[in-house]
């Protein structure tokens, strides 16, 4: 048996942080500076370099400062809960979470496919299979998440995540936070919306949004594109606040097929304007 191989890669490195503003309204509210640590690890089945492995690549922002010490804890659990799991919010530094993660990821791979990977191994011996085999068992998985947006008591926070465990192909998903400085938690669709019945308003929204994205003029014509194959188009709570206007984001298998990939809607705020508090 070879030598365990293990490559690991941990670098961390300042974000830029300066923020201040002229005037109070556009000030960061807690001024949050950020930094990120990177990750990127390979472990093999059996420590045998020539046996498949997991790859495991991390780029994970986080606040290392802040004028309220509440609120960078508050801020940090978040991040680690969403990013990796709530049992890491625990954990003593940032660096901490992503090591235990990666040695939790590691030691996940190996109890779920040595054995299988055995069994598999001797069978392919006889049927010459084992090039295609050996595909199926490399895992990878990649976490990334930044930060998006952050003006006055609104931050948003992209947490980028893909994973393949054998088969056709990966599975990818982008999700948002966007957080409430103020009330050091994540906004939710009633949070801003004004109105009783914003769902089904902002359906009719999304739909004509969707419409005119794509130069067409009915749902069935859409519907022919692919769109609504997979799932109905209902206002998600995986959306993100700007500028200009929300964006609602629509995974993968959502309520499209795989190969047309993620969809993005954004509504200006001029066009939501009698159903989502603006202020």
């Amino acid at each position: 048996m070879k030598k365990r191989y293990v490559t690991l890669f941990i670098a961390i490195f300042a974000a830029t942080g300066f923020f201040c503003s002229c005037n109070e309204k556009a000030a960061k509210q807690g001024a949050l500076e950020f930094d990120n640590i990177r990750l990127a690890f390979t472990e093999h089945l059996f420590g045998d370099t020539l046996a498949p492995a997991c790859n495991l690549t991390i780029d994970y922002a986080y606040p290392v400062k802040s004028s309220q010490k509440e609120l960078l804890d508050s801020i940090n659990k978040l991040f680690v809960a969403e990013c990796f799991d709530m049992e890491y919010t625990e954990q003593k530094s940032a660096k901490d979470v992503v090591r235990q993660y990666a040695k939790a990821y590691t030691n996940n791979y190996r109890n779920e496919v040595e054995q299988t990977y055995l069994e598999n191994k001797k069978y392919d011996e006889d049927e010459d299979t084992t090039v295609t085999i050996d595909e199926w068992y490399s895992y990878t998985q990649t976490i990334k998440s930044n930060v998006q947006y952050y003006k006055g008591n609104l931050l948003v926070y992209r947490i980028d995540k893909e994973e393949y465990t054998g088969g056709a192909h990966g599975i990818y998903v982008s999700y948002f936070l966007n957080i409430n400085l103020t009330q050091m938690r994540p906004l939710y669709l009633k949070d801003i919306c004004k109105i009783n019945d914003y769902k089904e308003l902002l359906t009719d929204l999304l739909w004509n949004q969707l419409m005119a994205d794509n130069h067409v003029a009915t749902r069935e014509e859409l519907e022919e594109m692919g769109y609504g194959v997979t799932g109905d188009l209902t206002p998600s709570e995986n959306f993100y606040l700007g500028e200009d206007g929300i964006t609602f984001y629509y995974n993968v298998y959502e309520f499209t097929p795989y190969a047309m990939g993620p969809v993005e809607i954004r509504l200006p705020y001029e066009t939501v304007k009698h159903i989502i508090n603006l202020e």
